[in-house]
């Protein structure tokens, strides 16, 4: 199992990325609760790590937090629950929130994650109930994005990564508000504007 891995980031596509290690690039999906916290392509970065393997692929998973990672353990043990939808969980909603959520018995803010209905709600507060650990969250860094595309497409594949519809995606990137943001900061506002609605 692959725990964790520092190196230079090379590339960031959200929820994509690749941390060359040691003259190795390897690719990382990551939740946006971690893309936000990620420095500029180039960068040193450490991130905790978890091994998903599939009898088509094994798909490696990087986290900022030992709270991020250790809720995605926990999300993939719920029967329903797989990899791209704890990822979307992790992208719509803090584990602070998401514990708060659980213990509230919040089915609507769990549902407005897309992916999750209102029976794997259900399930997710029912499982998740006793087995949830308070977190300790630590906070990381600033962001910073290269590339050729623009943040708004470079948001908008994003979110439709994350299961949003492509009207929904155009939706929250347009409630996202005018102005100049990053590719991290239109699809933090875009999230934030999912969980409002």
């Amino acid at each position: 199992m692959i725990g964790s891995l520092r190196g230079r980031i090379s590339s960031k596509l959200p929820p994509q990325l690749t941390v060359e290690v040691g003259g190795i690039g390897y690719e990382l999906e990551a939740p946006m609760s971690t893309f936000f916290h990620l420095p500029a392509v180039g960068a040193e970065v450490q991130l905790l790590t978890h091994l998903v393997v599939r009898e088509d692929a094994h798909v490696l998973y990087g986290f900022g937090s030992e709270d991020e990672r250790r809720l995605f353990r926990s999300l993939i043990r719920v029967s329903g629950v797989g990899p791209k939808i704890a990822l979307a969980l992790l992208s719509g909603i803090s584990v602070a929130d998401f514990y708060q959520f659980v213990h509230a018995q919040d089915i609507g803010a769990l549902t407005r994650v897309p992916g999750i209905g209102r029976k794997t709600a259900e399930r997710l507060i029912v499982e998740m109930r006793d087995r949830l650990v308070a977190p300790g969250l630590t906070p990381g860094g600033g962001t910073s994005v290269s590339g050729a595309a623009s943040p708004e497409a470079e948001a908008y594949d994003a979110l439709v990564a994350l299961g949003y519809r492509p009207a929904e995606a155009t939706r929250l990137l347009k409630a996202a508000g005018p102005g100049t943001h990053s590719t991290e900061e239109l699809i933090r506002r875009a999230l934030q504007s999912a969980v409002r609605e």
